[in-house]
């Protein structure tokens, strides 16, 4: 353990421990968990999630981690950063050291105390998205005793907290020394972590089971046993939803969302979180491509019927923000709102040499959303821009749009949180997670904003940046989903739009059955 050394200066506490607004219930107040909720799965649930070190740029291991793990700060109800593990942190006057005191008498679920070592052990091990950009940044951590740490960085860096907290799982704590017993393939086949519910058993493909951790800090989950079944079939998950065998069914859309609305005892939950989805175009760098030409870019956009497809997939929830950079997220830059003009669209395929369209070759896509890929590839056809859907299962086709494996076009999206930069530096600038390619004007901007402390300044850089992303038509943007799922009615509190841009249910301690909150 390293020797203690003077805290940073102070500028002012960024943390805080008012137990009330963190909704942290007194032990006289709390009773025994008891009952289960059943979640059905829109997607096959991947070990990879389970483990914070790697989150891949994407909201969907949020969805695992909000159950098994607790994080030195997380967006939580009413806070985008709320002080949980750590109790209260500090800033340096110079920008260049963060120092954080943990909350006292944390456990993990083995048993053993958070400590500032684990802190330091799960920032170090972090090989997820940013995971070079955070390295590169920090210098050191220093431990000054259980309790005490600072984070040192090699230059300032505004968005630090940004990156550490809120982006990425850096800040996600795991018990060091149980992770370095078992090994990385023992905590992954059954994590330990400090969340409001233990891991109990997976089946892949089936199911994941978590029971309540009645030591949890801010309080014991009400619900006694969660557990997530894989359904990957819309129709499915609707039916066991009728039936009663599940209690809550993630992602229901087009026909069967209209279904949902008018099935009496259940209800709709549309939440428009942060994952925007798009079409990449990964081949525009390569001059032999027809995707090199800006103009058969700008086609595919203006193909797109996103009014027609947000109606009959979202039932009109979707927002069409025309960007890849959700709205929510500070520094945004509103984009001109999409146009479908499949006129328009034609007349620049013929002005690129396409006057009969082409064909255009694989259009991949996360399975549990070929839905959206259909649709989009009927509206291209009706330009002559003829495609062939491949879809993937979503923790294949995220691994493979970072190893830069899809070629041609590749329906993405992503709901993590973050800002305007932290989603350019996974999908956007040089050197990001899921980029195949960049443009230097684009990359200057991203490394300017970084070195920015003057937030006004900055916010023009990063608007800049966003437009010169819009004017190149690097992607086709689609929409700002909304995540509409359904709820049976044995669930009292379900945990949706409680934390604001996360499209799940949690806080999981905060669900409720109805007769038993």
């Amino acid at each position: 353990m390293a020797t203690p050394s003077p805290g940073p200066t102070r500028r002012g506490v960024l943390g805080f421990s008012a137990a009330a607004a963190l909704g942290i219930v007194p032990d006289t107040a709390r009773a025994a968990p008891d009952g289960q909720i059943t979640i059905a799965s829109h997607v096959s649930l991947a070990p990879t999630w389970f483990d914070p070190a790697e989150t891949a740029g994407i909201i969907t291991p949020f969805m695992m981690l909000y159950a098994l793990h607790d994080a030195m700060m997380k967006a939580m109800p009413g806070k985008p950063m709320a002080p949980c593990l750590a109790e209260a942190w500090t800033v340096a006057s110079d920008g260049l050291s963060y120092a954080f005191t943990l909350r006292k008498g944390v456990l993990f679920h083995n048993g053993e105390p958070v400590t500032a070592d684990d802190v330091k052990f799960s920032l170090e091990r972090y090989r997820g998205a940013s995971a070079k950009t955070l390295k590169e940044r920090v210098a050191c951590v220093d431990v000054h005793d259980a309790e005490r740490l600072t984070i040192r960085l090699n230059v300032p860096w505004p968005d630090f907290l940004t990156f550490y907290a809120s982006a990425t799982g850096a800040g996600w704590i795991v018990p060091r020394k149980h992770v370095q017993q078992v090994r990385e393939d023992g905590h992954k086949k059954a994590p330990v972590g400090a969340g409001p519910y233990k891991f109990v058993s997976f089946n892949p493909g089936v199911e994941l089971v978590c029971e309540a951790f009645e030591g949890y800090w801010r309080k014991p989950p009400a619900i006694k046993r969660l557990v997530f079944k894989v359904v990957p079939d819309e129709a499915t998950r609707l039916a066991a939803l009728q039936r009663g065998e599940i209690d809550i069914a993630y992602s229901i859309r087009g026909e069967l969302a209209d279904e949902l609305t008018r099935t009496p005892g259940l209800s709709v939950k549309a939440a428009v979180g942060s994952a925007t989805f798009w079409l990449y175009f990964a081949d525009q760098w390569d001059a032999l491509s027809p995707w090199h030409d800006q103009r058969v870019r700008l086609a595919t956009g203006l193909a797109i019927d996103h009014k027609t497809i947000n109606q009959a997939l979202t039932l009109g929830h979707s927002h069409l923000t025309n960007s890849v950079f959700p709205e929510n997220f500070d520094f945004y830059w509103q984009p001109p709102a999409p146009v479908h003009d499949p006129a328009r669209a034609r007349k620049l395929l013929a002005e690129a040499g396409h006057p009969r369209g082409f064909e255009a070759g694989d259009y991949y896509c996360d399975a549990s959303y070929a839905n959206i890929g259909e649709v989009v590839i009927n509206n291209l056809r009706e330009v002559g821009i003829r495609m062939k859907l491949r879809p993937l299962e979503r923790a294949a086709f995220f691994k493979a749009y970072a190893e830069k494996k899809l070629k041609n076009v590749v329906q993405g999206a992503s709901g993590a949180f973050g800002n305007a930069a932290t989603r350019a530096e996974a999908f956007v600038v040089k050197g990001g997670t899921y980029v195949h390619g960049s443009y230097p004007d684009i990359d200057a901007a991203f490394v300017q904003q970084a070195a920015e402390t003057d937030r006004a300044k900055r916010e023009a850089i990063l608007h800049r940046l966003q437009q010169l992303v819009h004017d190149k038509a690097i992607f086709a943007p689609i929409w700002q989903q909304a995540f509409i799922s359904g709820v049976g009615p044995r669930v009292g509190e379900s945990g949706f739009g409680l934390i604001e841009g996360f499209p799940y249910t949690a806080p999981y301690e905060d669900l409720t059955l109805k007769g038993k909150a």
